[in-house]
């Protein structure tokens, strides 16, 4: 039971919290300790043994930082003002022509200040503040709704679990910040990685975000990732006047700031400021892919107002992609889960953008063939954000005359099998029904996020349960003991049963997960979700014929073909049996079947463009609710392109095709709702 605080020890202990909550902060945030590892470990000490002792532990204790129990899922959490993306420039005329648009908006010819930072490569995290103790801490999620990590992100250091060193604390706020980790400590956690046969992560982003969103916060607290504090969101008891201010104010308050945040007064200095980021990214510890223009006036932000999911008075200006030379090794054929056989170049290793780059997508063996690509080219690879390295162009002056053209090959290079090429495609594909590859391949897409959502099969460890003989077919997922992981390495008592509870958790699923999840040719998330809309159930799609598929609107000849032979197959329909008494159940709130008809949009196909005067999201949800359907882009098969505001290319395309255009307010007169709605 725990002891009456004395008040004197109480007092103790708030000293000793604000004094460790100070070295915190001179340590993690300005790199600059007063006092010796030893003496902060004196002081961490005397408080734990007090916390214990006396059962009673204040609120922004350093002690709260670690030792907080594992969570069995992320709650959500609905941001009080939305955290929205930012609009894009790619080169110095597009962020004149955002200053420009700027003017018009307000109506002004004077020259705008503006305020420039780096553009961090990490998670967007939200921290929110009330009386001043740190309350709860949560992601970006999609701009309106994130996950609760409060107990992972108060394990960072540099996260303030206090507001101090201000006079003015804000009843209530919410600080927007960036959670990273440093290049140099992302390639020791690889390392470590690699050595315990874990796969790697792509990149720092890619492992910082992974950390924070970890169920078990000793994880995360086992990993050094850093905050950079940029934005604020709902306020209560404060008022800032500009973004300037309120980074004064943040550094202040101890929370750290982005590296470089400069005042720039007209468009001609934001570019130089720009420049000057650019020159010095280099010397980052972090890795940073642009640069942040921001409005500084918060007045002049609240008149510019928002589009549908940017701000208008903010831009983050791209970097250009990073690139490098190097020479090709050799080109070897992968092999993929539908047998499509994808040339890859095996590279001398070249740093790329803070990771090291030894392998790079061809794509096909037309794109050789078009860029007279060979085995020891010098060429140039690039990486821009997360997408897998390409190689862009080859250098032919240094072609020696020992450079050689890949052989297509005529046999799989796992299996053996029959390659084939269907006519009218690129791709040379395996026809062989047991190559390892391609079974691997499915096991893995069918476990992926977007399909069954089975943390921790991924490729290591879907090749580890392969070569072992515990899983050669998706199936033998639903038949995992926990005694038959734990005779693997890489398995202890928790991650085996970490990996029983998350299959186990995949059992209810819904019909267009599972149909992703099948691997079906031609088969992606948009189609299954189509298929989930017009049949009720898996059962409805047994020995479906082409045609029936065929009728779906966008729905190609192809894609029709593939589902009716894969559901007439009858060892696939046996398979899908199989599932299900192994304890799948399968929803489907797709299924339109049962909606009334005669819906004013049923059928019809729309695509939007510029701003409207409603939110999108509102626009397009209120399209599907009435029977039609929201592309992203217009092709002859789109009934109606409702242009808004500031349209973009859309509408010249829409032009070309001969695509009808209306207004949002001839929308509304389509359903019925009339201009009034507007």
């Amino acid at each position: 039971m725990p002891r009456k605080v004395p008040p004197e020890i109480r007092q103790e202990m708030e000293r000793l919290v604000r004094e460790l909550n100070y070295h915190c902060y001179r340590y993690y945030v300005l790199d600059s300790p007063v006092i010796s590892d030893e003496e902060y470990d004196r002081l961490f000490l005397r408080l734990k043994k007090l916390e214990e002792e006396y059962g009673f532990v204040l609120p922004d204790s350093p002690t709260r930082r670690v030792g907080a129990p594992p969570l069995d899922k992320f709650e959500k959490v609905r941001h009080t003002e939305p955290m929205l993306s930012l609009d894009n420039a790619f080169s110095h005329e597009d962020v004149r022509e955002f200053d420009a648009r700027v003017r018009r908006f307000l109506g002004t010819d004077e020259e705008i200040e503006y305020t420039v930072e780096p553009k961090y490569d990490g998670l967007a995290i939200e921290l929110t503040y009330r009386e001043g103790i740190l309350l709860r801490a949560s992601t970006r999620g999609d701009g309106y709704v994130g996950e609760d990590v409060t107990q992972n992100i108060r394990t960072i250091r540099s996260v303030p679990l206090k507001i101090e060193g201000v006079g003015e604390v804000p009843e209530e706020i919410d600080i927007r910040g960036e959670v990273y980790m440093d290049i140099e400590e992302f390639e020791a956690l690889n390392r470590e990685r690699e050595q315990k046969g874990e796969p790697l992560f792509a990149n720092p982003r890619n492992a910082a975000a992974g950390s924070v969103r970890q169920l078990d916060p000793s994880i995360t607290a086992s990993r050094r990732l850093h905050l950079a504090c940029y934005g604020v969101g709902s306020v209560k008891g404060v008022a800032f006047r500009s973004q300037w201010e309120f980074i004064g104010w943040l550094g202040k308050a101890r929370f750290p700031v982005p590296a470089i945040v400069r005042l720039a007064q007209g468009i001609d200095r934001v570019i130089a400021v720009i420049k000057e980021i650019e020159e010095a990214r280099q010397g980052f510890p972090f890795e940073t892919d642009g640069a942040v223009v921001k409005v500084n006036d918060f007045e002049l932000q609240r008149a510019l107002g928002v589009k549908t999911r940017e701000p208008r008075w903010a831009v983050a200006y791209k970097f250009p992609a990073h690139q490098g030379t190097t020479r090709i090794r050799e080109i070897i054929p992968s092999v993929g889960r539908t047998g499509v056989i994808t040339p890859v170049a095996v590279l001398e290793p070249v740093r790329i953008g803070g990771v090291t780059v030894s392998r790079s997508t061809l794509h096909n063996w037309d794109e050789i063939e078009r860029k007279d690509i060979r085995v020891g080219d010098t060429v140039v690879v690039e990486r821009a954000g997360d997408v897998i390295p390409h190689v862009v162009m080859v250098i032919k002056e240094k072609r020696t005359g020992r450079e050689r053209p890949p052989a297509v090959p005529d046999k799989c290079p796992v299996c053996g099998a029959r390659v084939v090429r269907e006519e009218g495609e690129v791709a040379f594909r395996c026809v062989g029904i047991n190559c390892p590859a391609q079974v691997q391949e499915r096991i893995r897409h069918f476990a992926s996020r977007a399909a069954m959502d089975i943390e921790g099969l991924g490729e290591k460890n879907v090749e580890l349960l392969y070569s072992r003989g515990l899983i050669r077919h998706f199936v033998d997922i639903y038949r995992l003991k926990k005694e038959d992981l734990l005779e693997l390495p890489r398995f202890a008592e928790k991650s085996a049963q970490n990996l029983i509870d998350a299959v186990q958790r995949s059992k209810k699923t819904t019909l267009a997960r599972f149909l992703y999840a099948l691997g079906i040719l031609h088969v992606g998330e948009y189609a299954a979700k189509l298929l989930a809309r017009h049949f009720r159930g898996l059962e409805d799609l047994y020995n479906v014929s082409p045609d029936r598929i065929a009728g779906i609107k966008q729905m190609g000849e192809k894609i029709a073909r593939s589902v009716s032979d894969f559901f007439s197959d009858p060892e696939n329909i046996r398979t899908l049996e199989t599932l299900k008494s192994l304890g799948l159940e399968i929803s489907n709130p797709d299924f339109e079947g049962g909606r009334k008809k005669g819906r004013p949009l049923e059928g019809l196909t729309f695509v939007i463009t510029g701003t409207l005067p409603r939110p999108r999201r509102e626009v397009e949800a209120m399209i599907e609710d009435l029977g039609g359907h929201v592309s992203s882009a217009v092709s002859r098969s789109t009934d109606c392109l409702i242009v808004g505001e500031s349209p973009g290319s859309k509408l010249e395309k829409a032009r070309s095709l001969g695509v009808r255009t209306i207004s949002y307010g001839e929308l509304l007169d389509m359903v019925g709702k009339g201009r009034s709605s507007t």
